[in-house]
């Protein structure tokens, strides 16, 4: 039985009905003679409060709000890649299609296409035993990943009947199972609610980073497979170019692009960027393992904040298949608005800067939803969160960044001079951190070279050194120092323009492999060791600026290509020759 309620109130997206009526925390609801989509917020005996996820323009009080005994669910099936929905999953291509550029009030569209037919073969026989978890099928859904159809968590049975393989909708049963409870028959779909992890065996340690491509996170800061970083930043400072960068070259097998509350432009941006977009892993266009959440700022607020977990729930049910999911959020911040907004209007008791008092709950809850994990059918899988940040006039001592900071074990911040100098990615080294450095240090011993770590931490301490060196510079002017102390602020500036600025636009330096990384540390490394020597024979810093070897291996990471890593030798002998050169010249 249907329950119906009256509309009391509206306060923006904020409906309230008198009484108890009998719904369910976090029912979905359809509210007034269009049919909003919402959600109950809150109840007591006296009001139920729903959020409703569209404009509510021309609502009028005494309007039927109509339960519908669930709670706010997401349709999983194939058909999801490829696709750009909003922040409840419906789909905006096929809206726009039907109404053209503005979605209407109400719209009632499926979420996922039931008469596409899909291509499927059948992996489970007659008198198999099939629990929650288990694959029954594999669906080709784009040319770079298959889906495979799993039997709903918390279902087990025995299977009595099967089709042939063959071509179906993703409401045709393909499995019969009969369960303790009588027969159930297995389609393509399922439904999830958002706001419920999806279930898993057990969470692995952070043992294997994300890698990126990018020398400054891979080498300097580290994300792990599973893991959690954030990326706060000014208005400017390169937040959503990082995160396309970290989409396009990134690891992971499926990338769910969040648009929370962000400009409309940057969606498009994204939408025809991917579309056109080569993948450098399978050769065919990096949407055929995408799936885009956009919900932009002029859309309602309720549901930007839904958007978060709408992404979060695709992510978990493709990491189920035994896929690594990578999570771009953008932004964070968006979302937190959305929540402050909302709260006020229940006229919740605000905490700093006007945020709800559970702000910090939600966030953690957020990204408590990565990890690498153990799946119910025995697969490995993970999901890895990136969320931006944008902190009001780039203040990171704002609620959200701070709060930010407690849950994630990297942080990637954005730094608005380095960003006006033209330094992309504009990461500023001294104010990141990376606690997945030690847990991932095996790896890079098993993978990469057993001196990556080492030859990391000597970087790192030049880069601290040269900040260190600066504030003597900026009182007295760096003529004063004595040549040792200058040939670290030569050699610093090698690192920061060869090593950790990257042109995102030139094709060999977009990406690079963890083997030439380490291969350009170790020379850099040893042009340093050699001008040491040749500092304590004596030999002024301006003879060694003279013979241009700094510009030179600046220009490695133009002049060597990602497959010719033996060019690595030439350049040891460059500065081989160029050590023997000044020898001669000494004596």
């Amino acid at each position: 039985m249907k329950i119906i309620g009256k509309i009391y109130g509206i306060n923006g997206p904020i409906v309230t009905m008198r009484g108890n009526l009998g719904f369910m925390m976090s029912e979905m609801v359809y509210v007034g003679e269009k049919r909003l989509v919402g959600e109950v917020i809150a109840l007591t005996k006296e009001v139920t409060t729903v959020q409703v996820f569209e404009e509510t323009t021309g609502l009028k009080p005494g309007e039927n709000v109509e339960g519908t005994g669930r709670p706010l669910c997401v349709t999983l099936a194939p058909g999801i890649l490829n696709n750009i929905f909003d922040g409840i999953e419906r789909p905006l291509q096929l809206i726009g299609e039907k109404n053209g550029a503005y979605i209407p009030r109400g719209v009632t569209v499926d979420l996922l296409d039931r008469q596409k037919k899909w291509q499927a073969k059948i992996l489970v026989k007659i008198g198999d035993k099939v629990s929650g978890g288990n694959i029954i099928a594999e669906v080709p859904e784009t040319t770079a990943i298959v889906h495979k159809v799993m039997v709903p968590p918390k279902v087990e049975g025995i299977v009595t009947r099967v089709v042939e393989d063959g071509a179906y909708t993703i409401d045709d049963t393909l499995v019969t199972i009969q369960t303790e409870s009588g027969e159930q028959q297995l389609n393509m779909t399922q439904q999830w609610p958002i706001r419920i992890p999806r279930p898993i065996q057990k969470r692995y340690p952070a043992d294997r980073p994300l890698v990126t491509g990018q020398r400054i996170l891979d080498t300097l800061f580290p994300i792990a497979k599973g893991g959690t970083a954030a990326l706060p930043g000014g208005f400017g400072t390169g937040k959503t170019m990082t995160q396309h960068q970290l989409a396009k070259w990134c690891d992971a097998d499926i990338i769910i692009y969040i648009g929370c509350g962000e400009r409309g432009n940057e969606m498009t941006n994204v939408l025809e960027e991917f579309s056109q977009l080569i993948d450098p892993k399978n050769g065919s266009f990096m949407m055929e393992r995408t799936v885009l959440i956009a919900n932009t700022s002029n859309m309602p607020v309720a549901a930007r904040e839904a958007s978060i977990y709408t992404g979060l729930t695709l992510a978990e049910y493709y990491r189920d298949m035994g896929y690594h999911v990578a999570i771009m959020a953008d932004s964070t911040s968006r979302w937190a608005e959305a929540l402050r907004e909302l709260s006020g209007r229940l006229e919740e008791m605000p905490a700093e800067e006007g945020f709800p008092a559970y702000l910090a709950s939600r966030l953690s809850a957020f990204y408590e939803r990565a990890g690498y994990v153990e799946n119910l059918n025995g697969s490995d899988g993970s999901v890895t969160i990136i969320g931006a940040v944008s902190p009001q006039g780039g203040d990171f001592s704002e609620p959200v960044t701070q709060h930010t900071k407690r849950f994630v074990r990297c942080f990637l911040a954005l730094d608005k001079s380095l960003a006006y100098a033209r330094h992309y990615p504009a990461i500023n080294w001294l104010t990141s951190y990376a606690e997945y450095l030690n847990d991932l240090e095996p790896w890079y011993i098993a993978n990469v070279g057993k001196d990556f770590i080492s030859c990391r931490n000597e970087l790192m301490n030049i880069l601290t050194t040269e900040s260190r060196l600066n504030e003597i510079v900026k009182l007295i002017g760096s003529d004063v120092l004595p040549d040792d102390q200058k040939l670290v602020l030569e050699i610093a500036r090698v690192i920061r323009l060869g090593f950790l600025q990257q042109n995102a636009f030139h094709a060999e330096d977009t990406f690079v492999p963890m083997e030439k990384q380490l291969k350009m540390m170790e020379v850099i490394l040893y042009l340093n060791e050699k001008c040491q020597s040749l500092i304590g024979m004596g030999m002024p810093m301006a003879i060694l600026r003279e013979q241009n070897i700094f510009e030179k291996i600046i220009a490695i990471k133009y002049e060597v290509a990602n497959k010719e890593l033996d060019k690595f030798e030439t350049y040891r002998q460059l500065i081989d020759e160029f050590y023997q050169k000044l020898i001669e010249l000494n004596a």
